[in-house]
């Protein structure tokens, strides 16, 4: 099946809008590379990444991950129920690395439940409607919801158009204007996909795993101690990041 031909990145999956997107580089941060090739990336092969999914009833959030997970797309919806998770591997650089996707249902009354499952996070995915412009109004909730639960300096987010099928380009290109002023503003990255056709989900969750996978490895050489206070300016200074300028005065150079 489609799982079995494994989800093997040997370089960096590039950005869909560079308007939109946690940093343009085109290969992944040479600190990462030059510790994967010499074996130096601690626990990080160890350690299972969560990854949250969330955004409002019947937005997609379900297929999308089914979608990628089984390669299957149901076109019965059943709202999710509490939360489910699939636990999916990668193998980055050479690096094993998994990804916990966890599924919560969007519906107001598992609010309650949904501040563990939010918890921990290292990457939220905040999913909308392409074709439902209050889908991608509440996406600020959602983010404001979960991010009470995580600090916001340690998590990387995304920003999913969903059922990109069902628009015209017409109507979708009036949508992606208003959702990369949205991805800006909540300093995300923006991809739209179709669970339907399959469109940009595999590249979507290659960035995600990616992403997350070089933000573990900058976190494990930042712990170990092997980061000099002089790199950081270097980095940072040709680091062509877009959000580098907003970001939250870190010393670290991932977003």
């Amino acid at each position: 099946g489609p799982r079995a031909e494994g989800r093997v990145l040997a370089e960096l999956p590039q950005c869909l809008k560079k308007e939109a997107a946690l940093h343009v580089r085109k290969d992944f941060h040479p600190r990462v590379t030059c510790a994967c090739q010499e074996h130096r990336t601690g626990t990080v092969g160890f350690k299972i990444s969560k990854v949250i999914v969330v955004g409002d009833l019947s937005v997609g959030k379900t297929c999308l991950i089914n979608r990628f997970c089984k390669d299957t797309f149901d076109k019965n919806y059943k709202a999710t129920i509490g939360v489910d998770f699939e636990m999916e591997r990668f193998e980055v650089l050479g690096v094993p690395f998994s990804l916990q996707l966890w599924d919560t249902a969007g519906q107001e009354r598992f609010k309650c439940i949904a501040s563990t499952y939010y918890r921990g996070a290292q990457a939220i995915i905040i999913v909308f409607n392409l074709n439902d412009v209050a889908s991608l109004e509440h996406s600020k909730q959602w983010l404001a919801d979960a991010l009470k639960e995580n600090d916001p300096s340690n998590v990387l987010l995304f920003l999913v158009g969903s059922k990109k099928d069902l628009s015209t380009p017409a109507q979708y290109s009036l949508m992606e204007k208003d959702a990369l002023k949205v991805a800006q503003e909540i300093k995300a990255e923006y991809w739209s996909v179709s669970s339907l056709t399959g469109e940009n989900v595999r590249e979507f969750f290659f960035r995600v795993a990616a992403l997350t996978f070089e933000a573990n490895v900058l976190a494990e050489l930042e712990k170990s101690g092997s980061r000099h206070i002089g790199d950081v300016v270097r980095i940072n200074s040709d680091d062509k990041n877009l959000y580098l300028t907003a970001s939250k005065k870190k010393a670290t150079c991932c977003p």
